[in-house]
C-alpha cells in the first residue's frame, strides 16, 4: 500500500525557498556594505551608522 504525500511538507518547502530567496539579497548586501570604507574609518556615533546601513540595505534590496 502506498502512503500519501504529506501536503505540509510542499508548503515547507515553499516556504523555505523564499526564504533562501531574501536571505541571499540580504547577505550580499551586508557583504557589499561590509567593503564600503565609510563603514571602516566612519567618525559618527554607531547609532547612526546603524540607521545608515539599515537605509543602504533597504535601497539596495529594494531597487
Amino acid at each position: 500500500m502506498r502512503s500519501l504525500p504529506n501536503p505540509g511538507r510542499f508548503k515547507h518547502r515553499r516556504s523555505n525557498k523564499v526564504h533562501a530567496a531574501l536571505r541571499a539579497q540580504v547577505e550580499r548586501t551586508i557583504s557589499r556594505i561590509k567593503q564600503w570604507r565609510i563603514f571602516r574609518h566612519a567618525r559618527i556615533s554607531p547609532n547612526k551608522l546603524t540607521s545608515v546601513a539599515a537605509a543602504i540595505l533597504t535601497l539596495m534590496i529594494y531597487t
